[in-house]
Order: C-alpha cells, then structure tokens, then sequence
C-alpha cells in the first residue's frame, strides 16, 4: 500500500513539473525567435511579480479567476462544458447591482440580497442551457455560447437612462444606481492597495466545492454520471436531473465571479465592468485539474502572468508574451496529463498481468505437488 501511494504521489507530481516545464522551454524558444533573452525576461517576471503591490493585485485578481473556475469545474466533473459562465456572472453581477442600487436598508442585510439576487439569476440563466440539453438534446456548448450574447443584449436594452440606467454626466457614461456605501463589503488594508473582502466568500466557495463534491451523495452520483452515464443509470441515478441540478449550481457559482468587483471596488455596474473572466475559467479549471486547490494556484499563476506582463513592458519585451506563455501553459497541462494518465493506466496493467501470472504459476505448482 506504502508503495503504491507514493507511486501514486510521484504520479500527480509528473504531470504539473512537466507542463511547467514544457510552457519554460516553448517560451522561452518563442523569445530566442523573436531576438530577446528568455533568462532575463523570466528574472524580470519573477521580480515584478513578488513587489509588495504586485501581490495585491495578484490577490485580487485571482479572486473572480478562482469563481470562475470553480463555475467551470462543476460542469467538468459532470462531462459539460458550461462556456457561458462569461455571460452568466455579467448577468447576474448587472441584475445585483440594480436590485442593490434600488434599496437603502442595512448593509448586513442588503449585501446578502445583492450576493443571492447573483447566485439566482446566474443559476437561471445557466439552468436554460441544461433543461435545452435533457429536452431537446441541444449541446451546452452551442447554447451557452449563444447565452452569452444574449446576456450582452438583455444588459445592453436594460442598461439606459430611464430603465435600469443612469447617466453618469461626469464619466460620460450609463450605470446603474449605486450601491449605498453601508452596503459595501469589507477590504483587507494593507501597506500598499486593500485587498478585496470578498476573497474570504471565494475561499469558503472553494471549501463548499469540495465538500459537496467529495462528501455528498450528491457529488458521489455527479462524478458518476461524468464517467458514465450508463451505469450511473443502472444504479437509478437520473441522468436528465443531475444535468440541469449541476447547470444550476455552475450557473450560480457564476453569479458570485462579479461580486468582488461590485461590492469592493465598482459598486456599481456599467458598461466597463470586466469581461471575459468566464472563458479565462476555462483555463483556469483545466490548470486545476478541477481540484479547488489546483484551481486557487491556476488562478494566482493566471494573476501573476497578467502582473508580470506589465514588468515586461517596461524593460522592451512585447507584453503578448504573457499571452504565448498562458497559452503554452494551458497546452502543455492538456498534453502532460494525459501523458501520465496513459503512462498510469499503462502501469496498472502491467502491474495486474504480473500478479495473474504470479497466481497462475502458483496454481500450477499446487496442482502438481
């Protein structure tokens, strides 16, 4: 057993050094193409990156990555591709934003409204894409990507002066009505910027992930239908509710992506707040391998990249570096997991043709004698 766990161990160690690895040596082919030192861009990388407000930022970046790639995990594990996670937090975060522009009561339980108003209408929105799947057998993929500029629409005819809008005469812009400042969520001071408040909900989303997941009869039928919808079948698992119960908690995970923008730092929505934090959970997840710890140093690796870019640009390297390196890395991890994952399996079977063969030979020597 001591053995087997520690092959086991050096297995899952494999598969993260040689992605690392691999994402090292084709950036730093990529550098030595385009003319420039790839030692020297890595040190420059490494040094911005570990600055005092470099970490803040890391921190919070990592805050709505981490969300986010919780939100795509969940379909993961069940074999779906939940690609509207981008629209669903914007989504929820603009509907949230109205519902707590429009109350004036006491933070404590104003900010827990707004936070549920989010995880309501982002599982809505995700559960459409899952009643199309088990109903008409519509991919998830087609209609969440679909979803997804719907969402930008539904934002965009609600979002105007007279609506859900107001116009912002100083920045020139419509938003909706901000959130009274009673209503704002907490920060961590710091000697530089605060960090984010809500990256405590973040770290508690990740633990109720876990738990649900590796704890539950619920996550035990979840996996089970990802690996096999047959026997998870068989077993009387259905199939058709688990799809539209795991798009509801993917699409509610995704409504809590926008809330550290809203309730530290915007508190208000308009049309600047961040994009694209949903397809960046997507690489994120795969980082992580859909573990909650795998996804918290997927989306702090993610952050760090972004930071670092701007450490580049000051010393003359292009800042679409950092695109070639999170590419790279995304790459590699694919291609490295499943190298291991064929290596162990390959493993296991010659482990098990071993032990038949010892059997087989003892049988023999019993018969004889």
């Amino acid at each position: 057993m001591k053995k087997f766990d520690k092959d086991r161990v050096l297995l899952g160690l494999a598969a993260p050094v040689l992605s690392v690895l691999g994402a090292l040596i084709v950036t730093g082919l990529v550098l030595l193409a385009s003319g420039k030192e790839p030692f020297h861009a890595f040190h420059v990388m490494l040094t911005y990156g570990s600055k005092s407000d470099s970490q803040v930022y890391i921190l919070n970046k990592a805050t709505p990555y981490y969300l986010s790639g919780l939100a795509v995990a969940i379909g993961f594990r069940m074999n779906l591709f939940n690609i509207g996670v981008d629209g669903q937090y914007r989504l929820a975060a603009f509907f949230a934003a109205a519902v707590g522009g429009s109350m004036s009561i006491p933070g404590f339980i104003q900010i827990p409204i707004i936070i549920l108003t989010a995880m309501v209408v982002g599982a809505a929105w995700a559960a459409i894409a899952g009643v199309l799947k088990v109903t008409r057998g519509v991919s998830e993929v087609i209609s969440t990507i679909m979803l997804n500029s719907i969402a930008g629409i539904v934002i965009g005819y609600f979002l105007q002066d007279g609506r859900l809008g107001v116009t912002d005469k100083l920045a020139n812009t419509i938003t909706t009505k901000p959130i009274p400042s009673s209503s704002h969520l907490f920060n961590f001071t710091t000697a530089t910027d605060p960090v984010v408040g809500f990256i405590v909900f973040a770290g508690l989303a990740g633990v109720l992930y876990w738990f649900v997941l590796s704890r539950t009869r619920f996550g035990f039928d979840l996996r089970s239908v990802g690996r096999s919808e047959s026997a998870a079948q068989a077993s009387g698992v259905s199939v058709k509710k688990m799809v539209v119960v795991s798009m509801l908690i993917s699409g509610a995970m995704a409504g809590l992506v926008g809330m550290s923008t809203l309730l530290n730092q915007s508190y208000q929505f308009s049309t600047d707040f961040p994009a694209g934090i949903g397809f960046t959970g997507i690489a994120v997840a795969l980082l992580g391998r859909n573990n909650p710890i795998g996804i918290a140093i997927g989306a702090l690796l993610w952050a760090f990249l972004e930071r670092a870019s701007n450490g580049l640009e000051f010393e003359g390297y292009d800042k679409e570096i950092v695109g070639v390196i999170q590419g790279a890395i995304v790459l590699a991890v694919v291609i490295a997991y499943e190298l291991v994952r064929r290596y162990g399996l390959a493993r296991q079977q010659r482990q098990v043709g071993a032990e038949l063969a010892a059997a087989g030979s003892d049988d023999k020597q019993e018969v004889s004698a």
